[in-house]
C-alpha cells in the first residue's frame, strides 16, 4: 500500500521555473563576462538591425543575440561558416525557454592571442612612461609643411589629401610611402618616419592607414614602432583604422584621431575659420583704433583747454579781472573811509559849533570889549563912565559903565 508523503512538493508554473533558472544563470559571475568560440550558422539580420545566429562546434550549439546598438559599434561582423569569438553574458529567453548568449563584441577566432599580446605590450610601455601625457608635444596651429606616412596606394592617402586641399590649400604636403601591413611593415614605418624627419623636417606628421582586423593592424602594435613615434622630434598624429580601433601607436602618438580624415582635419587649420577669425580680428582692430582715437582726441582736447588756460592772453584776462576786483575793493574802501571821515567831520563840526563864540552868544551870553578892542574879562579892567562895546548873537551896541564892582 502506497503512503502519501507528509509534505507535498510545490508545483511550479512554467514562467516561475524559467525565471528561477534565469536568475540562477544571471547570478553566476562567470557567465556574465565570458568569451565563447565557435562557427557561425543560421545568421540573420532583420530590419530591426539586431543580429541573430547560432554558434556551434562539433558537439553542441548555442543561440546568440546582439542588439542593434552593439552591432553598430562592431568593426567586424561575421558571415555563415566563419569561426569567431564572441563576448557577452548568458541568460534565458523566457518566451522560448532557451538559454542564449547576449553578445557585445565579436572578433575573428585567433585574435584572442593577438589581443593578449596587445595588452601585455601596452602595460609594459605604459609602465616605462612612453604614453605619459607630459611627453606629448603640442600640435602646431599653423603648420607650413605636413608629412604623411602611409601606403601610397591606399584610400586613406587620398582622403587626407582631399581634406588638406579643402581646408587649407597653401600647405605643403610631403609623402613618405611605406607598407602598412605585413611582416615588413614595422621596419618600413620606422624608416619612413626617420626619412621624412631627416629630409623634410615637417611641422607635423600624419601616420595613418585604413581600417582592418586586429591582425591587419599589427604593424602599429609593434614595440619598435611605438618607440620611434615616442622619440620623434616632430609631433605625430595617428589616424589608424576606424573609430573603434586602438593601437599601441595611438597611445605613443602626440594625438590620436579616429580616422585618417580626422587626422588631416586635426593637423590643418580651416580656411573658413581663418576668414572668420580675420573678420573678427579686423572688427576688433577697427574698434580698438576708434577707441584709441577717441581717447587721444579727449586727451588732446584736455591739453588744449589746459594750454588755453595758461596763455598770456588768459593770464591778462585773469589779471584784468583781478584788477577789476581790486578797483572795486578800493572804491568800496575809499567810499567807506570817506563816509567815516564825513561822519567824524560832522561830529567835530557839531562840537566846534557848540564851542564857537557865536553859539555862546546864541545861548544868551555877550562879548564885552573896550574901545581898544581888548576883551573885558574882569571888572578890574573897566572904569566908571568908560565906554564899552557889547556884542550879542544878532549884533552889538555901545554901553557906558556906571559902576564896577566885584561880587
Amino acid at each position: 500500500m502506497m503512503q502519501m508523503p507528509m509534505f507535498q512538493p510545490p508545483t511550479w508554473s512554467v514562467t516561475d521555473l524559467t525565471r528561477f533558472l534565469r536568475d540562477l544563470l544571471e547570478a553566476e559571475e562567470d557567465l556574465q563576462d565570458l568569451w565563447v568560440e565557435g562557427e557561425v550558422s543560421n545568421l540573420s539580420r532583420p530590419a530591426s538591425g539586431h543580429l541573430y545566429f547560432t554558434l556551434k562546434d562539433r558537439n553542441a550549439s548555442l543561440r546568440c543575440v546582439m542588439w542593434r546598438n552593439a552591432v553598430m559599434q562592431q568593426a567586424y561582423l561575421p558571415s555563415n561558416g566563419e569561426a569567431i569569438e564572441i563576448h557577452g553574458i548568458i541568460s534565458i529567453y523566457e518566451a522560448s525557454g532557451n538559454y542564449q548568449l547576449y553578445g557585445d563584441l565579436i572578433r575573428p577566432a585567433g585574435e584572442g592571442a593577438l589581443y593578449q599580446e596587445f595588452l601585455r605590450l601596452k602595460s609594459q610601455l605604459e609602465a616605462e612612461g612612453i604614453f605619459d601625457p607630459q611627453h606629448k608635444q603640442p600640435i602646431p596651429s599653423w603648420p607650413r609643411t605636413i608629412g604623411i606616412v602611409t601606403s601610397p596606394t591606399g584610400a586613406a592617402l587620398q582622403d587626407m589629401l582631399d581634406t588638406i586641399r579643402r581646408r587649407f590649400p597653401p600647405l605643403q604636403v610631403v609623402l613618405s610611402p611605406t607598407q602598412v601591413q605585413g611582416g615588413q611593415a614595422p621596419q618600413g614605418i620606422i624608416a619612413a618616419l626617420q626619412g621624412i624627419i631627416r629630409s623634410a623636417n615637417p611641422d607635423v606628421i600624419l601616420l595613418a592607414r585604413g581600417g582592418g582586423s586586429l591582425e591587419d593592424l599589427m604593424a602599429f602594435n609593434d614595440e619598435q614602432v611605438a618607440r620611434a613615434i615616442a622619440s620623434s622630434p616632430v609631433p605625430i598624429i595617428t589616424g589608424i583604422g576606424h573609430e573603434t580601433d586602438f593601437t599601441i601607436a595611438d597611445f605613443a602618438a602626440d594625438l590620436r584621431a579616429p580616422t585618417p580624415t580626422a587626422a588631416a582635419e586635426l593637423a590643418t587649420p580651416d580656411q573658413a575659420d581663418l576668414r572668420l577669425s580675420l573678420g573678427e580680428l579686423g572688427g576688433f582692430l577697427r574698434q580698438l583704433t576708434l577707441n584709441i582715437l577717441n581717447t587721444q582726441s579727449r586727451h588732446l582736447e584736455s591739453q588744449r583747454n589746459r594750454l588755453n588756460v595758461r596763455t598770456p592772453s588768459a593770464q591778462i584776462r585773469r589779471d584784468l579781472q583781478r584788477l577789476d576786483g581790486l578797483s572795486a575793493r578800493a572804491a568800496r574802501s575809499l567810499f567807506h573811509t570817506l563816509q567815516i571821515n564825513k561822519t567824524r567831520l560832522a561830529g567835530l563840526d557839531l562840537r566846534l559849533n557848540a564851542l564857537s563864540p557865536q553859539a555862546v552868544l546864541e545861548r544868551g551870553y555877550a562879548i564885552v570889549t573896550q574901545t581898544s578892542g581888548e576883551l573885558v574879562r574882569s571888572t578890574n579892567q573897566v572904569q566908571p563912565r568908560e565906554d564899552l562895546q557889547v556884542k550879542v548873537s544878532d549884533g552889538k551896541f555901545d554901553v557906558t559903565v556906571k559902576e564896577a564892582s566885584s561880587e
